[in-house]
């Protein structure tokens, strides 16, 4: 038979396009080399990127994952992002008032906190995301703190709102607003950006304006940013206090867990993925290439090492790019390879010394899988 996880990254779930849970292919653009989206649902869209795009130092907009809870909202003209509560100062800010402000860019991996849900054994609800709920971009707009800085934020605020245009399909769904400490609204990496990789934003990754939180998993980079609220407390509500939280400590592969024992998840655990070659291809024999990304959200990368004999020996691959928090490299090993199955694990290891481990902390929601990525293919 074959393994469950062979299937889904063979695509088995693309064969079974249309079936409930199943996954299809939807063309986003088209030029000399094929550009595709992996459709999870439509409705509203949640589309990921092919994992043969993960080989550069920024992902193209027309490949980049989309992520929604519902559906878009409508596209205004006149938008404004709002900033009120425990300021002094409330701001109603247009485009041309942002526009206007200084400018800061930042790269940065935007990730789904359930990329790779599918991947846990048991099982988990939610969208059966495999490798393709994450992305790299250039991220302009303007620091966050200093808009809060403009509105003059009270004393006593300790934490800060966010709700995005975007509204529940049904009264009886809880509106997916969220909120942050102040300390993380305030570095100088948070920003509301106005572009992405050096273009405006497009409606489907969030213009108007679009919350950026580098390290962070996506759920805090609210989309369709509407308003901005400075507060003493925590936002309450479903998708603070019962969605996006992971065990207080690790627990059994299919144990439940009650939401007094979990915690918000934040920052994104270290991780590397191999892009090239890709499981079940064929390749001439001589000159091989391992190549993929690693980042994480708690220090920059310090190396990846990468097996090309199923785990029995590692040798540490060549980096490229600027490192960073939240900010992924390109990794690559180059060798020489004979007729043959080759089997290729990689494994990053960050600047504080946070290792990713060989299997993933199984959790109910299947947050934040990080384990050992594994790729086989044919040399002939």
């Amino acid at each position: 038979m074959i393994r469950r996880r062979d299937f889904l990254e063979a695509g088995g779930l693309a064969a079974l396009g249309g079936l409930a849970g199943g996954t299809t292919w939807a063309a986003a653009a088209s030029d000399s080399t094929q550009r595709s989206l992996l459709v999870h649902s439509l409705r509203p869209e949640n589309l990921a990127t092919p994992i043969e795009w993960f080989d550069r130092l920024v992902t193209p907009t027309d490949v980049f994952f989309i992520r929604s809870h519902f559906g878009a909202p409508a596209i205004v003209r006149d938008a404004r992002l709002r900033i009120e509560g425990l300021v002094e100062r409330p701001l109603d800010l247009t485009m041309g008032d942002l526009g206007a402000l200084p400018q800061v860019t930042v790269t940065a991996v935007l990730q789904c906190s359930g990329n790779g849900r599918a991947l846990h054994d048991p099982r988990v609800p939610g969208i059966q995301w495999i490798h393709g709920a994450m992305g790299q971009a250039s991220w302009t707009g303007i620091r966050l703190g200093d808009l809060l800085e403009r509105a003059g934020v009270v004393s006593d605020a300790a934490h800060v709102g966010f709700e995005g245009k975007d509204v529940p399909p049904k009264p009886a769904v809880p509106p997916f607003h969220r909120s942050i400490p102040l300390d993380r609204a305030v570095d100088p990496t948070t920003l509301v950006a106005l572009r992405m990789n050096g273009e405006p934003l497009t409606h489907a990754h969030g213009a108007p304006f679009r919350l950026v939180v580098p390290g962070w998993g996506g759920n805090h980079w609210m989309k369709w940013l509407g308003t901005v609220r400075l507060q003493r407390e925590a936002t309450r509500g479903f998708f603070m206090e019962t969605g996006y939280r992971l065990p207080r400590s690790p627990v059994e592969p299919g144990a439940a867990v009650r939401p007094a024992d979990t915690v918000p998840l934040t920052t994104v655990p270290v991780k590397s993925l191999i892009a090239r070659p890709t499981d079940g291809s064929r390749l001439p024999r001589g000159r091989q290439e391992v190549v993929g990304i690693a980042f994480s959200g708690e220090a920059p990368i310090a190396k990846v090492e990468v097996s090309i004999d199923a785990g029995a020996t590692w040798r540490e691959a060549a980096l490229e790019g600027e490192s960073g928090v939240g900010r992924w490299q390109v990794f690559r090993l180059r060798f020489d390879a004979g007729p043959g199955a080759v089997r290729a694990l990689a494994r990053a290891v960050d600047r504080s010394g946070n290792a990713q481990p060989e299997r993933a902390s199984w959790n109910p929601s299947g947050y934040f899988w990080n384990a050992w990525h594994s790729v086989q293919w044919e040399v002939v």
